[in-house]
């Protein structure tokens, strides 16, 4: 954590300065790298499990390096050498020896905007506290993101603020969507209001447009992020999740969110083009849902990278409304059925790093 007199100055500064200065691109906007921490711990993936998410890291590794640089954190040396002799070519992969406890860069890692003005990528560092305090093991995450924002060169500005990657997706224009079940949640900022929240978001990540969703999905221990719902496509173009058994747990919060979306705006008050996408089958493990989602999927340079999960007829269409809004990616289909075990996805163990596009 800083000194409270930085965090004032910095704070001050940031007031001061037009917020539309700072800006988070969008996540299709072309990205210097990709940030993945390989898998490695027993109490999120298994033996047996954490074979196959293994697998699953080298299919997005291999996929994602033909279009941009992979910064991958690794433990140690012997790490390093197990992945290296796993893929086909380290072209574009770089390797960090940063040590961490868990996959979710999403969450704990940088969040990079532009400073428009003068021209340069900031990393935003935020406090994370392993979702509301859940996970007491995982806490040490918070250092691992700082210790990789450094190593970029950027210019880092820390927040005292609790905020995951995963609980915001934004149009690179100004929009951001969000959940209350998440952002409002007394696990993360209690002593912050809901207008002070929006004024964070504003002044860190110049969004001016803040949509507020429900609730998420049933299964997902983070308690709503809106990246297992709703997502940004392109400027103004919407996908999200639905389920149309109404006897299911998330038929009623996503027909919620559906309507709130239909009738949202974005930065200059025109209304968004909503695409539907229905919800995989069920997954169970033992006595609990998991958090399955085609919402979870990864942006890349080259490629989408998205979630699915042995259920032939669903994946399918998924697939197929995703290639279409992506016309000039590969749609890459990845099952995902031993990553979800962890409660996560595609698009929590990724976390882009800007470049400069405008």
């Amino acid at each position: 954590m800083m000194h409270d007199t930085r965090h004032e100055t910095l704070h001050s500064r940031l007031k001061t300065e037009n917020s539309r200065q700072f800006l988070m691109p969008a996540e299709w906007e072309p990205h210097k790298a990709t940030w993945l921490s390989w898998p490695k711990d027993p109490e999120t993936f298994p033996p047996g499990t954490v074979e196959q998410v293994e697998e699953i890291y080298i299919k997005m590794i291999e996929e994602l390096r033909k279009g941009e640089i992979v910064k991958i954190l690794v433990n140690d040396s012997a790490t390093e050498e197990k992945i290296t002799s796993m893929l086909h070519d380290t072209k574009n992969v770089e390797f960090h020896k940063i040590k961490s406890v868990d996959v979710w860069m999403r969450d704990y890692g940088p969040i990079f905007v532009l400073n428009r003005k003068e021209k340069k990528i900031i990393a935003t560092k935020w406090q994370f506290n392993a979702w509301g305090s859940k996970y007491s093991d995982l806490l040490p995450d918070n250092v691992a993101g700082m210790e990789a924002a450094k190593t970029t060169g950027c210019e880092i500005i820390e927040t005292e603020t609790i905020l995951e990657g995963g609980s915001i997706d934004n149009n690179g224009l100004g929009t951001c969507l969000t959940t209350e079940q998440c952002l409002l949640n007394k696990n993360r900022n209690p002593k912050m209001t809901k207008e002070e929240i929006e004024q964070t978001l504003k002044q860190y990540l110049g969004f001016t447009n803040i949509i507020w969703l429900g609730e998420g999905i049933e299964g997902d221990d983070t308690d709503g992020h809106v990246d297992d719902i709703t997502r940004f496509v392109n400027k103004n173009t919407i996908v999200t999740m639905v389920e149309e058994n109404t006897n299911d747990a998330n038929h009623e919060p996503l027909a919620k969110n559906l309507e709130l979306l239909k009738n949202a705006k974005d930065q200059d008050g025109k209304k968004f083009n909503v695409i539907p996408i229905q919800m995989p089958g069920r997954i169970n493990d033992e006595d609990r849902r998991l958090p399955a989602s085609y919402a979870n999927f990864y942006i890349g340079n080259a490629c989408v990278l998205v979630p699915i999960f042995n259920d032939k007829e669903k994946d399918n269409k998924a697939l197929s409304i995703l290639g279409k809004l992506f016309p000039d990616r590969k749609i890459v289909g990845i099952p995902c059925q031993a990553l979800v075990y962890g409660y996560g996805g595609i698009h929590c163990v990724t976390q882009q790093e800007g470049q400069i596009n405008r």
